[in-house]
């Protein structure tokens, strides 16, 4: 029984051992010898084209931050939007209890303590603790500053004293606000300081 060796270097095709030394091995022609250096315009084009890549990897990633700005300035708007259209459908549907409440309020200016008066009372601040649970408030104007985008001045009184002047000394009809945005706008005195003549 013959056995084949494959090694051609240590022994012949018959099986036996070769003599004299081994032959070196075989260098591919493409290998270059360590002493060869790269040419200096390979190197000068090499580092071009790095500088141009990193540039580009820099635009891409700025280009792609913006991309995520954008998005989450959507989403927000998005966001505030739908809040927004939240509200208005809230005010719309409070206009008709804030209308109910002012029916209950004129019956309440003639309240005579009576059990039906308080019974009354009890039904509106019922309600109004119903929108309040809705964060519809209800705005507090007698003794503060006369601000034309809560209420609207529908009647003038002159008072005697500078302090009084262009404040709100009485509610006809109470305002309601929804966020701190008015929803119902007031109905008010106004006071009026004027200075007395000089003799």
């Amino acid at each position: 029984m013959s056995v084949r060796v494959n090694d051609k270097r240590r022994y012949n095709a018959d099986g036996t051992p070769r003599s004299g030394p081994e032959p070196e091995s075989e260098t591919p022609a493409t290998q270059e010898s360590p002493g060869q250096s790269v040419p200096p315009d390979e190197v000068t084009q090499l580092r071009s084209e790095l500088e141009t890549a990193r540039r580009r990897v820099d635009e891409l990633a700025r280009g792609l931050q913006e991309v995520m700005r954008d998005r989450d300035d959507f989403k927000q708007r998005i966001q505030r939007e739908r809040e927004r259209m939240i509200d208005v459908e809230k005010g719309q549907v409070a206009q008709s209890l804030i209308e109910a409440i002012d029916e209950l309020d004129l019956t309440l200016a003639h309240d005579d303590g009576s059990p039906f008066a308080q019974g009354i009372r009890l039904i509106r601040d019922k309600l109004l603790q119903k929108l309040a649970a809705s964060g519809i408030e209800r705005l507090q104007l007698v003794g503060r500053p006369y601000d034309p985008n809560a209420a609207e001045a529908v009647d003038v009184e002159l008072v005697s004293s500078p302090d009084k002047s262009e404040r709100v000394l009485a509610e006809q009809q109470p305002a309601y606000a929804l966020r701190g945005r008015v929803i119902r706008p007031g109905r008010v005195k106004v006071g009026r300081y004027l200075e007395p003549a000089k003799a």
